[in-house]
């Protein structure tokens, strides 16, 4: 159907002004002043804000961890994603050691067929590279429009690759236009910190912050950028939270290097405090841990530095009796917790409300840079002719109260309970159909489609 969304305070990355825009079958087809198309839906977004649709290129759904599953599927977590504004989510792909990435790629398409409600692509994580999977990176790059390749520094045993292996998968990744991204922090000092509490008794979930401090995180950091720069490959860190870490970005630019960073809402807003309170702290529990308040505003300001390019999420939600795994001991409970639905409210909220960012940065952190980045750009994460319809028409003044009560995500309690937010997702719009509106979600599973993404040779 034809659709025109009119008077409305339009938003992108570069960009802000007052227009309609018109829209036939899936695609934007005209943006102008006082358009004069005749559409089938007409909607008024006067006093409304439009933006792209939001990208979180960082979650985990029905994804194995620690004996369980995170407990959003396709179907849960991207109709959460959709009600609060991201129409498009790259999932982590986990290859089994001693496996294809084949047989890992057959998996995780079962569990999205049919079930994802908004669009959606894949990372493909490496975790024991070798010649024959050297041979699948270049397959799935070529073939699948898989161009991003996860790596980590952490969890020996299960998903750990070395160095050696790190910089033999990135120079297969640079030949052939693609990108790794890494989970950086030093595996070895985290494992040997855990078992030092863990003898001593030290079992709370303060002790899962106090098992990664931030030196571990910052040398990861910078060796990854060593990496990169000796290989020339294109990298990103995920998940970055804390100043030590940042600044070993920085320095990597003092020889003309860029390396791409990505923070998550969680880090920006909350801090370690929250670990001590008793075992509540475990709805906190993740890895790298929550921070401190210099750490917020050193992620705040990378944000404007243009050092750090997009907040995702690493929504990974636990149900509290998978939590409770770890009641007697800190490194059994399931690391993770509920964010997709509520980035980018909190992210205009707590930064654009507050002053910390512009509304283009908020568009660019929260979706354009992530188009750009992972090779969708521009037929996702802006608006433009020819581009997806996917949009956000926003309520910039109305205030909502997030509650496990009201939440969309498939978990019993909300890591942001009683939080009163400035700013509320109204309408949403996916491929030219309204897909949110009046707190409903109006598509079936499956509706979703799978992005092939494009090399950046």
């Amino acid at each position: 159907m034809s659709l025109l969304v009119k008077n409305g305070h339009i938003v992108t990355a570069e960009s802000d002004y007052y227009g309609d825009i018109y829209i036939e079958g899936e695609k934007i087809v005209a943006i102008g002043k006082d358009l004069p198309h005749e559409a089938e839906r007409i909607i008024d977004a006067t006093n409304r804000l439009v933006f792209p649709g939001g990208i979180d290129p960082h979650v985990h759904l029905d994804m194995p961890f620690m004996g369980t599953y995170s407990s959003d599927d396709y179907f849960t977590g991207t109709r959460a994603a959709l009600h609060g504004g991201t129409t498009m989510v790259i999932d982590f792909i986990l290859q089994t050691q001693g496996d294809s990435l084949r047989n890992a790629l057959t998996t995780w398409q079962g569990k999205s067929k049919d079930k994802a409600v908004c669009d959606y692509s894949y990372h493909m994580a490496v975790t024991d590279f070798n010649d024959d999977v050297a041979q699948e990176v270049v397959e799935m790059i070529k073939t699948e429009g898989i161009t991003s390749f996860k790596t980590f520094m952490a969890y020996k045993g299960a998903l750990m690759i070395d160095d050696g292996q790190m910089v033999q998968l990135m120079k297969v990744v640079k030949k052939h236009g693609g990108i790794v991204t890494v989970h950086a922090t030093n595996g070895d000092m985290i494992d040997s910190l855990i078992a030092k509490h863990r003898a001593q008794g030290k079992l709370s979930p303060l002790y899962h912050y106090r098992s990664q401090p931030e030196v571990t995180e910052a040398e990861a950091s910078g060796r990854f950028a060593d990496m990169l720069h000796y290989t020339g490959c294109r990298g990103y860190i995920v998940h970055m939270t804390c100043e030590g870490a940042l600044n070993a970005v920085r320095r990597a630019t003092l020889r003309n290097q860029k390396v791409l960073v990505e923070t998550c809402t969680q880090y920006l807003v909350l801090d370690a405090s929250l670990y001590e309170k008793d075992f509540d702290g475990a709805k906190w529990v993740m890895s790298p841990p929550l921070r401190e308040k210099k750490d917020q505003t050193a992620l705040w300001s990378g944000i404007n530095q243009g050092l750090i390019q997009v907040v995702g999420t690493d929504h990974c939600p636990f149900m509290w009796e998978q939590k409770l795994m770890g009641k007697d001991d800190f490194s059994k409970i399931p690391n993770g917790h509920p964010a997709i639905e509520h980035r980018m409210e909190l992210l205009f909220s707590e930064g654009v409300n507050k002053g910390k960012i512009s509304l283009n940065k908020f568009v660019e952190v929260s979706s354009t840079n992530a188009a750009k980045i992972f090779g969708m750009y521009p037929y996702k994460g802006t608006i433009s002719i020819g581009a997806d319809a996917d949009l956000v028409i926003f309520d910039p003044i109305k205030k909502h109260t997030l509650s496990v009560e009201t939440h969309h995500m498939n978990v019993d309690y909300s890591a942001y309970e009683g939080w009163e937010l400035t700013g509320k997702t109204e309408t949403v719009v996916l491929r030219g159909h309204v897909v949110i509106e009046n707190e409903t979600c109006t598509v079936e599973k499956g509706f979703g489609q799978f992005v092939k993404r494009k090399p950046m040779n």
